[in-house]
């Protein structure tokens, strides 16, 4: 079993950045339908200003690890993503302590701070379509796992799933709640990109040497 360590904090936070920028363009069509349409561009501006820090210095704990996230989020990601993101980050880092690293216990701890983070500072619920139909159903699903990798399967498989499930959704948080009823038969850019970060961990946890880079 791979250990759930800073240096795993670290390649998680470097796939997520790949993953983003592989999807970048998907999220900002996704983002067009609803929002603003720039969701996609400011994932992927974040996730390289973080990836840019590691390249600096690597973290010397997973609570470092998701600090440096979310103050990176905050100062580069504009929109409600920036502030969500950083909080959900932020919350984690204190979440996971001075843990060396996580167990299954600890991962549904910090998963389950991020998203009680996203909740206080955006006041959305599970069905409003946002990023919490993604984060609602990933701490669940992690809660009833044995150990640490299965609760970051469980959590991203779940992400993934809430995620479709934003399709038929109407909007009642953010920008997409002005389009009503017109919300609804598109899925939630929040939402899809979180389930894309929550896989990231999975695949930081799967191997220790991650092929490809953000270019």
């Amino acid at each position: 079993m791979t250990a759930l360590d800073a240096a795993w904090a670290d390649r998680w936070l470097r796939e997520a950045a790949r993953v983003l920028a592989a999807h970048r363009d998907e999220l900002i069509e996704l983002d067009r339908a609803i929002g603003d349409g720039d969701h996609g561009e400011n994932m992927d501006r974040g996730f390289r200003a973080v990836v840019a820090k590691l390249d600096e210095s690597p973290s010397e704990s997973v609570a470092a690890a998701l600090k440096l996230a979310a103050t990176t989020l905050m100062s580069t990601v504009g929109g409600a993503a920036g502030p969500l993101y950083g909080t959900a980050f932020l919350r984690a880092s204190i979440a996971a302590g001075d843990r060396t690293a996580l167990d299954g216990y600890a991962v549904e701890a910090v998963l389950a701070a991020a998203r009680d983070g996203i909740v206080a500072r955006g006041k959305a619920e599970p069905g409003d379509k946002t990023m919490v139909d993604a984060w609602a159903p990933a701490v669940e699903a992690a809660a009833r796992a044995a150990d640490g990798e299965a609760a970051l399967e469980a959590a991203a498989s779940a992400a993934e799933e809430g995620a479709r499930a934003t399709k038929p959704l109407v909007a009642r948080k953010g920008r997409a709640s002005y389009l009503g009823d017109r919300s609804a038969g598109h899925l939630d850019p929040g939402a899809v990109s979180t389930s894309y970060i929550l896989r990231a961990a999975v695949t930081a946890a799967v191997s220790e040497i991650l092929s490809g880079e953000v270019t």
